[in-house]
């Protein structure tokens, strides 16, 4: 044995002076025990060419330090058994878990509204002074949050997130003047819930008119070469309510009618050239804790109508104005066969009211762009 070290036991106690101030070379039973090498007997030592210690075999060794290593063994084991009798409690845990809610698809109902005379034109100033839409406000001012107050089971803040949801959404979906011209898609995308993007994708890369794939129910789109925003500050007029649907699910509806001052894309632009189109939207959304926690939201439903347009124009891809000058043409709207089998198109119009010119006076009871239709069937 070489160095000096301590008793496997640990240092004795040495109190100053006295007789034991040579306790510290005392070897106790412990010290002995735990010896690797052991001191031949003096008969042993008579022996000729015999070492003064001999070391003990490993079995010996081991025997004495058997225990500390069973004990640490058992150990592992106890560990090891707690963990898997946790993983089988998790697994078979007698609590249901809450399962996860998908969003479902969006139905849309898009309703083009003909008006009954020729378009009138102007320029945008003009336009934006004739009643109603005079009393409107520009741009995402006209967009405004009811009082809020906590329901049940969602607190102010959790509201408030939501509207502000909402109101983004209805930005970038009908304010947004690229996502208006069709040249992007991704400010609206990103606000929807992942369960919907595909629909979502699905309704601009291949519309159709079966009350689930009309692009125009997702947004508001015209055609770039055909006309373009004669003023980009939009006019905005609506409301926003919520109500909490059941615990854990809050729904937000909005109604608002958004007005453009639109001309054509092509040939010399004219300062009395614009003309109004409305776009009156009433959507459905709704939001669990994680659509409020990621921002973002499920629409369930859009009701969407829209003019001046011709009755028998496609505005399930995008909307088709009519502008300055231009009448509706003299169909109807596309015929439906209820013999058809699949989805059944909507086949829907409307008849435009006038909007008051320019040169009402201010006096003049004031008219709107109400659809007098039919029939209108809710989705």
């Amino acid at each position: 044995m070489t160095g000096r070290s301590e008793p496997p036991d640990g240092a004795p106690e040495n109190p100053a002076g006295g007789e034991d101030e040579y306790r510290s070379l005392v070897f106790d039973e412990s010290f002995v025990q735990a010896a690797r090498m052991q001191e031949y007997s003096a008969q042993e030592r008579m022996g000729e060419h015999a070492r003064a210690v001999r070391a003990l075999p490993d079995a010996q060794v081991s025997v004495r330090s058997g225990g500390g290593s069973r004990a640490a063994i058992a150990l592992v084991v106890l560990i090891a058994l707690a963990f898997a009798v946790a993983v089988y409690i998790g697994f078979r845990s007698p609590y249901p878990q809450q399962a996860t809610r998908r969003a479902e698809p969006l139905r849309t109902t898009v309703v083009p509204l003909a008006p009954r005379g020729v378009v009138p034109g102007g320029s945008p100033e003009q336009l934006y002074r004739a009643e109603p839409v005079a009393g409107f406000r520009t741009g995402a001012a006209g967009i405004n949050y009811p009082a809020v107050v906590r329901t049940q089971n969602f607190s102010d803040s959790q509201i408030t997130a939501a509207l502000a949801t909402v109101k983004d959404y209805l930005v970038e979906s009908s304010l947004n003047p690229d996502v208006l011209t069709g040249s992007v898609r991704r400010p609206v995308e990103h606000l929807l819930d992942p369960d919907q993007r595909p629909q979502f994708e699905r309704s601009l890369s291949d519309p159709a008119d079966d009350g689930s794939q009309a692009a125009t129910g997702w947004l508001v789109r015209f055609d770039p070469e055909r006309v373009e925003l004669a003023d980009p500050q939009i006019r905005v007029q609506g409301t926003l309510r919520y109500e909490e649907e059941a615990p854990g699910v809050l729904d937000v509806l909005s109604d608002h009618t958004f007005t453009y001052a639109l001309r054509p894309a092509d040939g010399p632009h004219r300062d009395d050239g614009a003309s109004l189109f409305t776009v009156r939207r009433e959507l459905h959304f709704r939001f669990d804790r994680e659509d409020l926690r990621l921002h973002r939201l499920e629409m369930r439903t859009a009701y969407v109508q829209a003019g001046p347009q011709s009755c028998s124009a496609d505005a399930t891809g995008m909307l088709r104005p009519l502008l300055a000058g231009e009448r509706a043409d003299a169909r109807g709207p596309a015929a439906t066969d209820p013999y058809a089998t699949g989805r059944p198109t909507a086949a829907l119009c409307g008849a435009l009211e006038a909007v008051s010119s320019p040169t009402t006076s201010p006096g003049s009871p004031p008219q709107g762009p109400e659809a007098d239709r039919t029939s209108r069937p809710r989705p």
